[in-house]
């Protein structure tokens, strides 16, 4: 299963929870998108749960000498979330990402500020929070993602993806009451190599899908 682009994705990814929607088992839902690439999948599914749509900025916390590699990640004000058995075999401790952890945190808070635009997180109390990525790689981000979504109150708490490394699906299924991914290939490498088209992003179009979803 491969798919076009993130929106294609997002509406197979619609489908499936449409599915469960109507079969009651996401009562009052909220979808909160991991931006950026998450918004393009989650602004689909939240058209076809006819659901309030906003996100919850993540940032990954990388290896000093590559940052691409993730030890870890924070979401909003939480304490850092790490991979201990990374660091361990990397042979490093959580001071020593210190700086790393601080840079990032200024970076989510911007983004929160540049999407958000002044507005409150949605409250979560009593609803389905479904939250939506355009894939799970490690899963690291994700892993705060939930958690920090958890500690807001919902009833039900869903992760959506379109696609994700087995392994990493399968680490994540304590974190939520259902994950739901749609292609789990035994031979995963990378998110982008599932997509036609996996351009980035820009700050611009996740404002854009946020404010006329």
């Amino acid at each position: 299963m491969r798919f076009r682009d993130r929106a294609q994705a997002g509406r197979k990814l619609a489908e499936r929870l449409r599915a469960r929607s109507e079969a009651g088992a996401l009562p009052d839902p909220v979808v909160l998108a991991l931006p950026r690439g998450g918004v393009a999948v989650a602004r689909e599914v939240a058209r076809a749960l006819g659901a309030p749509l906003d996100v919850v900025v993540v940032r990954k916390i990388g290896a000093p000498f590559q940052e691409e590699y993730g030890l870890g990640a924070i979401a909003g004000d939480d304490p850092p979330l790490f991979d201990k058995a990374a660091l361990h075999d990397l042979g490093l401790t959580e001071d020593d990402l210190a700086s790393a952890v601080k840079r990032e945190r200024a970076e989510l808070h911007r983004r929160t500020r540049r999407y958000r635009h002044g507005r409150p997180a949605p409250d979560l109390h009593g609803r389905t929070a479904i939250v939506v990525d355009d894939g799970l790689a490690t899963g690291s981000t994700a892993r705060a993602a939930l958690r920090h979504v958890r500690s807001r109150g919902p009833v039900r708490t869903v992760l959506a993806v379109p696609v994700g490394a087995p392994e990493a699906v399968e680490s994540l299924s304590g974190e939520a009451d259902e994950v739901i991914c749609l292609h789990r290939p035994s031979s995963f490498t990378a998110v982008g190599v599932w997509y036609d088209d996996f351009e980035q992003l820009t700050d611009d179009e996740v404002v854009r899908a946020l404010t006329h979803h």
